[in-house]
């Protein structure tokens, strides 16, 4: 059974997502929070597996109940609400460590598989979206690299950059003419060296610490 806490300042919307997800038998909504600030607190009280989470909310916005949620040990992985794909806000909560965003307005059967997809330790990452958002937003924060980016092998960095662009690990292994499984063990290397949670937070890296640029394509880092 998966647990869900749904975190959005509007009554009406919480309502129709615990509409949609209790037609769901393996899913359960175990909590509704109105703002940030409840959202952190019923996270540690009812342990979900999943918290989705709207980022305009009072007392406490979205990006900083994300942060404070999954800097808890045993965290639970969070699912951005958003309006907008373009949208900053949905930026920082994927710095602060969302595990990737849905469009409010998404079918009901993306919003299901996509609660599957998280609980399941995955990421909600959307290519062509999720590159224009961070492609966008990436530019003016600059950030100094962490202290395993060294560790990382030349076939890990090439790893990195692959999924940087938005590529699957099948899409990976075909361009680089490997098994799916040595990607997926790449892919693992990397997020335990960058000591990072999932893909989202590797792709948003690698745009701040300028691994990839804007514009690049999967054979090389240049526009």
């Amino acid at each position: 059974m998966i647990r869900v806490l749904l975190a959005d300042d509007q009554a009406l919307v919480r309502a129709g997502f615990r509409m949609i997800l209790k037609a769901e038998p393996a899913i359960e909504v175990v909590g509704e929070a109105g703002d940030g600030s409840e959202a952190v607190a019923l996270a540690r009280e009812v342990a979900p597996d999943v918290v989705l989470m709207d980022v305009r909310m009072p007392v406490m916005d979205g990006i900083e109940a994300t942060r404070r949620i999954v800097d808890d040990e045993e965290s639970p992985r969070v699912l951005v609400l958003t309006t907008f794909d373009l949208d900053e806000y949905v930026f920082e909560a994927l710095r602060a460590g969302a595990s990737g965003f849905l469009l409010k307005d998404a079918p009901e059967e993306q919003l299901v598989a996509g609660i599957r997809i998280v609980a399941d330790g995955g990421s909600l990452f959307a290519p062509a979206v999720t590159r224009r958002l961070i492609e966008r937003f990436s530019g003016t924060r600059r950030r100094e690299p962490p202290p395993g980016l060294a560790e990382l092998t030349s076939r890990e960095l090439e790893v990195l950059r692959l999924v940087a662009r938005g590529l699957s690990n099948a899409e990976i292994a075909a361009h680089l003419v490997v098994s799916e499984h040595t990607v997926k063990t790449h892919v693992a290397h990397i997020l335990r060296k960058l000591d990072l949670r999932d893909r989202v937070q590797a792709v948003v890296l690698a745009y701040e610490c300028g691994i990839v640029r804007p514009g690049s394509s999967p054979d090389g880092d240049g526009a």
